[in-house]
Order: structure tokens, then sequence, then C-alpha cells
């Protein structure tokens, strides 16, 4: 018994050495050299930062905190927290790097796991073959003929619009735009909308949607131990949703939907190739996802911050002013290049994703953060989590000037200065996992902004200043409290 124990700690300790004498090699042929290391008592477990880490959470200024490590100490930086090995950037360069340059070397770890109960394995939560099976598979739903179809569009804003109170009384135009793009966005996905907006009865499928897609943030951050996770609210909802989806599906799949839009819908399109249901769910949600949350959030900024820019406001006024009351149509809305630039300066302030993490599946390199200067590749193990923060990449002043932090719209026409970002402005992500609905947010985004500035001619903000609410896209934690008055009046 003893010579066998001897001989399995010869081999583990032999096994050790060959890896430290492969890693060494790889390091020296890439030119890697140590990265700046987070400051932490405790190397092991990491609690000190995860405890600090949890503290500007829950005062809601954890965007803000990783600004503040990019611009003053280091734009790369490695932390040990609970056992996992974390590289955190804000680095254009290292982010191009595990998005498309290297892309075969990262992976998006085990989020399956954690959001799978509820969105099953679409191309949201899949990798490899089966999230290109998946964007293939949906990539036909957003060429330019179904984007540039607004009709049903106009149907919820009018709708909208309805729920808008009277002049000049404070109201959350935040959950009015959750509804809404939650109506849009099911009529283009099952070719009938849920109607919450006019409704109440629909409201279930709603609020379990929300609760169940709430949860999902915790049962990420418990990783290993999500086994340990007990929450029969959770399971219900995710229940509700199924039921509620499975029913669009097998109508379309008998042939019974004849209640069904005669317009364009993603269940139709996603059918004439795939017969199997629960894939269909799978694919489904996992698009409603996106579709919802991030058009929510950026139409939600949008207003918080024209209704405390005047300038802007009417600036944008004059260029909407120029349809002459027309309802915009796709052409019309791309030509408008004032409207594109409030649009692109509020992603870049309020990125619908701020923070994403990418998990290494092999031994790999990036190529800024090593050494005192920054500047030389560093080696990333495999099973490293690559944590960057888009919030902080899109504040940097070199990229943005010394005003990165305020709100301008004008920094993307002004003919001087061309600004072009590349890798430092990545609101719809980049590389191959590029968000395939981006044209079709910011069409839709646009439309709503112009057709209530045609409704609507003055603005004023109610609220207190943004804190962020961080679930799996951004939203505001107060909502987005203002008033509007209709035009005449």
């Amino acid at each position: 018994m003893g010579v066998f124990l001897t001989l399995i700690v010869g081999y583990a300790f032999i096994q050790r050495i060959l890896s430290w004498i492969r890693t060494s090699r790889f390091k020296r042929e890439h030119g890697c050299k140590p990265a700046q290391r987070y400051p932490q008592m405790d190397p092991i477990l990491g609690l000190d930062v995860f405890r600090a880490f949890k503290k500007s959470a829950v005062e809601r200024k954890a965007l803000d905190a990783m600004t503040q490590r990019a611009l003053t100490m280091h734009r790369t930086m490695t932390v040990s927290i609970m056992g996992q090995s974390f590289i955190m950037t804000a680095e254009p360069e290292n982010v191009k790097a595990v998005l498309a340059l290297n892309f075969d070397d990262f992976g998006i770890g085990q989020r399956m796991n954690a959001l799978g109960r509820l969105l099953g394995k679409g191309i949201f939560t899949a990798d490899g073959s089966h999230w290109k099976h998946s964007r293939a598979l949906i990539r036909p739903s957003f060429t330019r003929a179904q984007v540039a179809d607004l009709d049903s569009v106009e149907t919820h804003v009018q709708n909208l619009i309805k729920r808008i109170p009277k002049e000049g009384a404070t109201f959350d135009i935040q959950p009015l735009f959750f509804n809404f793009t939650i109506d849009n966005s099911t009529e283009f996905l099952f070719g009938r909308s849920i109607n919450c907006q006019t409704d109440p009865s629909k409201s279930a499928f709603t609020e379990a949607w929300d609760y169940a897609e709430a949860c999902l943030p915790d049962r990420m951050r418990l990783g290993k131990l999500l086994f340990l996770w007990r929450n029969r609210k959770f399971e219900d909802a995710c229940e509700l949703v199924h039921r509620h989806v499975d029913g669009y599906i097998a109508e379309r799949m008998q042939g019974r939907d004849e209640k069904t839009s005669s317009r364009y819908n993603m269940l139709s399109e996603l059918s004439s190739t795939c017969s199997d249901p629960v894939e269909l769910r799978h694919e489904l949600l996992n698009v409603l996802l996106a579709a919802r949350d991030t058009t929510a959030g950026l139409l939600s900024s949008v207003f918080y911050f024209l209704a405390r820019h005047p300038d802007v406001w009417r600036e944008l006024a004059a260029e909407v002013a120029q349809l002459e009351d027309r309802i915009p149509d796709y052409d019309a809305i791309k030509s408008m290049r004032y409207l594109r630039a409030v649009l692109d300066e509020t992603l870049r302030l309020h990125p619908p994703v701020p923070v994403n993490i990418r998990f290494a599946i092999r031994d790999t390199t990036l190529p800024l953060g090593g050494g005192t200067d920054g500047r030389a590749p560093i080696f990333v193990a495999k099973g490293t989590a690559i944590n960057y923060s888009v919030w902080a990449i899109h504040r940097l002043p070199e990229v943005y000037g010394a005003d990165a932090e305020d709100f301008r719209p004008q920094r993307w026409l002004d003919p001087d200065r061309p600004l072009r970002p590349g890798w430092a402005y990545l609101p719809f992500n980049g590389g191959p996992r590029i968000c395939l609905g981006q044209q079709s947010a910011l069409v839709e985004a646009g439309y709503v902004v112009v057709r209530l500035m045609q409704h609507f001619g003055r603005i004023d903000a109610r609220g207190g200043q943004f804190r962020e609410h961080l679930s799996l896209t951004l939203s505001h934690a107060d909502g987005v409290k203002i008033a509007l008055w209709r035009k005449g009046v």
C-alpha cells in the first residue's frame, strides 16, 4: 500500500513538473510577461475582494467601480475569487482577441447550467457546434426585409402612447417600454402578440417571465454550487412560460394558428426547417430574452438622457420635424444622422450588456497586460475567466476624450475629429457572436423615438440620477421618471 501511494504521489509530482515545463515554454514562445495583480489580502479564496465587489454591487456602484479600477490602476489585472482565477480587462485589444482573433480559445462556460431551466439550449446559452446550428437557424429572420417591416410596431407604439398620462404628470416610462417590447417581440417571434399593454389578463406570462429572468443572475453566481438552489416559485414561473410558448408552437405545428398575423414571424420561419417543438421553444425563448430587454433598456436610457439634455431634445426634434409628420419607414429611420448619434451615444454610456465573461478552454494568451507597462502579452491558463467591462471601455479617455463621461451625441458627427472607436465600442458584442438583431433593435428603437417625438413636444426630468440595476442586461434601478406634454398643449 505504501509503495502504491508513493507511486501515485510521484506520478502527480512528475505531471506537475512536466506541466510547468510546457507552460514555461509556451510563455517564452509567446513573449508573455506577468500581469499586474489586483491587491488582495487573501490570494486563495479572495474573500476580501469578494466582499468589496459585493459592497459596490449592493450600493449599485459596481460599474463605476470597474471603471475607476481600469482608469486609475491597470487596464488588465488578475485576481482570484473563491478559487477561480479571473483576468479583469478594459483593454479593447484584449477583447478583440477573446471575441474574434482567438475566438476558438474561449467559451461561455457553464451558462447552460444556470440559464437552461428557463431558456433551454439555444443561441444565447450554447457553445460550439450547437451554437453554430442555432445561429444558422435564426440568421434568416434578421434580413433587411424582416427588419424593415414596421407596420406592427406602429400598433404597439399607439398602445404605448395611450398609456402615457396627461400633460405634466410624473410617470415612469421604463415599465411602459418593457411592456411595449414584449408585445412587439412576441408578435415578431410567434406571429401573435400577447398584448399585455391592452389586455391585463395577459400579465401572468409577463410576470412569470420577469420573475424567472430575475433569478438567473443569482443562479449564474452560484456556479458549481447551483445544485443547492431551491426555489419553487422559479420552477413554477418557468413551467408557465414554457406552457405558453408551447401553445403557440402546437398551433403552428398542427396548422391551427388561424389567429396568427399574416406578417412574417420567426416561428413560421424556424418551423419550416425544424420540427422539434422543444428545440423551437429553446430558440424562441433565447431570442425573446435579447429582443425584449435590450431594446427596452435602450429606449429607457434614451429618454433618461433626453429629459436631462434639452439641447439634444431640440436638435433631435428639428430632425424629426423634417418628416413633416409622416410615419417614418425603414429608409427614413436609417437616414436620420442625429437620431443615430443619439442612439450610439446612449449605447456607449448605457450598453445593454455592460459586463461580460468568457472562459479559456485551452492555454492561450492575451496581447496586452504583461510587464510593468502592461504592453506585453500575458499567459491565460485553461479555465481562467476573462471578465471584460464594456462599461469601462466605453469611457476610455484616449478614445472618447476628456469628456467621455458626458452625454454628447455630437461626438459621433464631428467632421474634424471623426470618431472610429473600433473595438472600444461594443454595445452588441463583436466577432462571430455579434448580435444578429442589432439592426432590428436600432431600427425599432429609432422608430419609437421618432413616433413619440412626433406626438410630444416637451419633456421634463422628474427622477434622480441613474443607479444601475444589473441583471442579464442593464436597466435603471429607480426607473425613468419623466413628464411629457403633447404638441400644441
